[in-house]
């Protein structure tokens, strides 16, 4: 078989075992509460004091790509003005500044649900 549509299906299914596994271990467990007596509304989080996810994900998608951008200005002045390798600054001043941009993201987002 050709490898090109190889590629496609098998991430297809393994994202489709993966949501199936999970959808139905939690209908087990669910259906293992109900059956001992436990109450339903333990089953509704209480979501009134978390911030919604649209703003969460704003938050984390504005300083990520925030912070790739800084990478990249940060890169190319250590490329021109320092003389480091182009092949050595670009990719790695841009993971590093995403992943402190996750991190400041991750962190801001603990804040809000604080409040």
């Amino acid at each position: 078989m050709n490898g090109q549509i190889l590629v496609p299906i098998s991430m297809f299914l393994a994202i489709f075992g993966i949501i199936y596994l999970f959808l139905s271990t939690r209908n087990k467990e669910r259906l293992a509460l109900i059956e001992k007596g436990a109450d339903a509304s333990i089953f509704m989080r209480d979501r009134s004091h978390t911030s919604p996810v649209w703003k969460i994900l704003i938050l984390n998608l504005a300083l990520l790509l925030m912070a790739i951008g800084l990478g990249v200005f940060i890169a190319s002045i250590l490329h021109y003005n320092v003389g480091v390798d182009e092949d050595v600054a670009y990719p790695g001043t841009i993971f590093l500044m995403a992943g402190i941009g996750l991190f400041v993201g991750f962190n801001m987002t603990k804040n809000l649900d604080k409040k």
